[in-house]
């Protein structure tokens, strides 16, 4: 079963189109991560966050690469790094359009 993964945290910058530039090798990457099939890049320069919604094929791929990208994080000097995995309502969603078909 498809499963979604949020992940948040602080972060101090850069954002925007100089976040772009400077993570662009990393987006690249992350495209060759087991089971993944989408991430949405998420950043809020107010409130200083940033992080991602994730889908990934099931939940194995989900969790471990939280585990990886969490450490990846506090390498990085990111210490608190909020990670939640959900199961998918496909019916609903569908519903509303969500973009999870296998």
């Amino acid at each position: 079963m498809r499963t979604l993964l949020q992940v948040d945290f602080k972060f101090q910058g850069p954002f925007g189109e100089e976040m772009s530039h400077l993570l662009k090798k990393l987006a690249e990457s992350i495209n060759r991560e087991s089971g993944l099939v989408w991430k949405i890049w998420t950043e809020n320069e107010t409130t200083q966050q940033a992080g991602g919604i994730y889908l990934f094929e099931n939940k194995e791929s989900a969790l471990g690469y939280l585990e990886m990208h969490t450490a990846r994080l506090q390498k990085m000097g990111i210490s608190e790094v909020q990670g939640k995995v959900f199961d998918i309502n496909e019916t609903l969603s569908f519903i509303n359009k969500a973009p999870i078909a296998s």
